[in-house]
């Protein structure tokens, strides 16, 4: 779990992104300690997704620090990303459907043999025991992905993520289009790489699964961070009135919250 006082895993201090006359990311800071969820929420076009694509080294900032570790450092693409052990699952989970669990695991990062070959037995053993960690349960490792469900799927993008030694983990919308029986499976992986001490970034509409998993809660609003609060000093509906409003808790009339409760 969180260490009190300990260094972040990762620090976003003042991160700037412009599109045109558009700030879409404000002046933002953000930071993640180990075994630690934080939940990034606010309306489409809040800024979410911008700022975890420059964590991710998918865009980058127009200004900013992103420290690693307590030390500053340039991630200009997705292999330096990696190279900080920074990993994204996107809500499109990226799995090429017509090949199996394990092909999707070393997808681009595959195992040969000596003499060239792939080495589909040593890809299947360490898929089966990074899978044996997340969800014991999952059997299929032969099958196509496209005939997995949708928390298999999850599974088989989170394996990967975890197998090359993922310390910082962005999860966009992980739970969206899944059954009740899903989410709950998505929920219990996301727990147990929290119980592994690593940092998970939680991009989600969804304001229960962000207060199931999260220890504290990001608002984002117009490319601004409206506040970090940590989950147990709010309700859901006082992190829906930010998200509406734009404004801290706090700095919300009676009047304007009395309006968001009659809708």
């Amino acid at each position: 779990m969180t260490e009190v006082g300990s260094t972040p895993l990762v620090e976003m201090r003042n991160i700037n992104v412009a599109f045109g006359g558009v700030r879409a990311v404000d002046d933002v800071s953000i930071d993640l300690r180990a075994g630690e969820v934080v939940g990034l929420v606010g309306g489409n076009g809040a800024g979410k997704s911008t700022l975890m694509r420059v964590l991710s080294g998918a865009h980058p900032a127009d200004s900013g620090e992103i420290r690693i570790g307590g030390e500053p450092q340039t991630i200009s693409n997705p292999r330096d990303a990696k190279r900080f052990n920074i990993e994204t699952i996107y809500q499109t989970l990226a799995l090429a459907d017509n090949v199996d669990a394990p092909a999707n695991v070393f997808l681009g990062r595959e195992l040969t043999t000596r003499w060239g070959t792939l080495d589909d037995g040593a890809m299947e053993d360490a898929t089966r025991k990074v899978m044996g960690r997340l969800n014991p349960n999952f059997t299929r490792f032969t099958q196509p992905v496209k005939s997995l469900s949708g928390g298999q799927r999850q599974a088989v993008a989170i394996a990967r993520a975890v197998y090359f030694n993922a310390r910082i983990l962005i999860m966009d919308e992980p739970t969206a289009a899944l059954g009740p029986a899903e989410t709950a499976q998505v929920r219990d992986l996301i727990r147990q790489l929290k119980a592994e001490g690593i940092g998970i970034f939680l991009v989600s509409h969804d304001i229960h699964d962000v207060f199931d998993l999260s220890e504290r809660i990001s608002v984002m609003y117009h490319g601004k961070v409206v506040d970090t609060v940590k989950k147990g000093d709010v309700t859901p509906d006082d992190v829906l009135s930010m998200i509406i409003l734009g404004k801290k808790q706090e700095e919300a009339t009676q009047k304007e919250l009395a309006q968001i409760e009659l809708h």
